[in-house]
């Protein structure tokens, strides 16, 4: 029963995240151009205030079922180069702690002042490819033998 609350959160929040920065990336970025600076500015703003009150809760939920869920497969963790089921998964975990990582890094460039619009939106596709491949490689888990 725990094991299936926790698939079913990871996928919401996964879902969540992942709609979020596809719309981030693929919708609001072109859509923006036309805006007035006045009115970009103040969409940017509001759209990534509500943005992070929303998404560090997703994030809390998305990784914490992760965590749940990696505990649930930690004998094929213990040793993920003797099935594919572990491998894929060690690699879907290596991909996440890269997305925290990118997210550390844009921290430490806010913090420093770094992060320009090119930078901002460099992590942001990064991110999101990391996450479509952690989608490919979820997916994969249950259906490539090799």
């Amino acid at each position: 029963m725990m094991y299936g609350v926790l698939l079913v959160t990871h996928l919401l929040a996964a879902i969540a995240f992942i709609g979020t920065v596809f719309f981030d990336v693929c919708i609001w970025h072109a859509a923006r151009r036309p805006l007035a600076e006045t009115a970009r500015a103040a969409a940017d703003q509001a759209i990534a205030q509500r943005s992070r009150h929303v998404l560090h809760g997703v994030v809390l939920l998305l990784y914490g079922a992760g965590i749940g869920l990696a505990w649930q497969h930690r004998g094929a963790l213990s040793h993920p180069l003797d099935s594919s089921f572990g491998l894929l998964l060690s690699l879907k975990i290596l991909l996440a702690t890269s997305i925290i990582g990118h997210y550390l890094l844009l921290a430490f460039w806010l913090t420093r002042g770094r992060l320009s619009p090119a930078r901002a939106c460099w992590l942001r596709r990064s991110i999101l490819g990391h996450m479509l491949l952690i989608v490919l490689l979820a997916k994969g888990m249950f259906y490539w033998q090799f």
